[in-house]
């Protein structure tokens, strides 16, 4: 581990940030050059104290999940997060880190739309990061872990993945979940994550198999999305999708029509996030 040049690089790339960058709002009595260490630790996820420290050369090393977190607060290019992870003296990020570091061109993005649902996907499902909106309307979708993390993998595992969409769309929802595992599984190969979900499914999903048996390719989501809220009951929504070829991930924004009942409702779910609503 380098202390020197990591704190020196730490202090650069913060240095480097603006408020507007990160979505923050500049305040009239800012005189800091960048952002705020204060802001950058929350930013990781992370204590002041300690991420004062490293940038001062005295810490104590990262942990690759921590090295991530910092790659992901600082916004970091996938070659400046390389970078990184060799100034912590780990000489490359796991394999699970690679797939879910997030661009900073879709962090960016997401930045500026703290007040609408959004949320980053990994090419398995993975919610990898979600606007506070988007826990309101969905739910917390980044806490799972294993298996688990996938979305299709809890569709067909998990009854209470189905609780907020419209039971009438539930059909299409699996056929696309099949057809989403199984371009995962052509594209990356008979030894990867994909067809190992692939083979847990077939053995604890029925359904899963038909379908899997079924040889479907290329059903999508409709853009319409029809969810059932337990607080506000029926939404009716938009997705745009926002694909990174690159990193394989994609960014969800979920829009309502306006003058509808349902922008109301997004309005309101908007207002009070997840303090209005105990969020399953």
């Amino acid at each position: 581990m380098d202390r020197a040049s990591l704190g020196a690089f730490l202090r650069a790339r913060r240095e480097a940030l603006q408020p507007e960058d990160v979505g923050l709002r500049r305040g009239s009595r800012r005189r800091a050059r960048g952002l705020r260490r204060e802001e950058v630790a929350e930013l990781c996820d992370m204590s002041a104290d300690y991420f004062a420290r490293l940038e001062r050369g005295d810490g104590p090393q990262p942990s690759q999940q921590m090295a991530a977190a910092i790659a992901r607060g600082l916004r970091l290019t996938p070659d400046e997060r390389d970078h990184l992870f060799l100034l912590c003296g780990h000489r490359t990020p796991l394999r699970q880190i690679l797939d879910e570091h997030v661009s900073p061109g879709l962090m960016r993005i997401l930045d500026r739309l703290r007040d609408t649902p959004a949320q980053v996907m990994g090419p398995l499902g993975e919610t990898l990061l979600q606007t506070p909106p988007a826990v309101a309307l969905l739910g917390d979708q980044t806490h799972y872990t294993g298996e688990d993390r996938s979305a299709p993998y809890r569709w067909f595992t998990d009854p209470a993945a189905r609780e907020r969409y419209l039971p009438e769309d539930h059909a299409l929802n699996s056929r696309v979940n099949v057809a989403l595992l199984r371009a995962a599984a052509t594209r990356q190969g008979p030894r990867s994550q994909a067809a190992r979900l692939v083979a847990s499914l077939l053995h604890l999903s029925t359904e899963f198999a038909a379908l899997w048996d079924r040889q479907e390719v290329g059903p999508r989501w409709s853009d319409a999305k029809r969810f059932v809220h337990p607080q506000v009951g029926r939404i009716d929504l938009y997705c745009q999708t926002l694909q990174d070829p690159d990193q394989a991930q994609s960014l969800l924004v979920f829009t309502a029509k306006p003058g509808t009942d349902s922008h109301d409702k997004l309005a309101l779910l908007t207002v009070l996030g997840t303090d209005g609503f105990p969020v399953g």
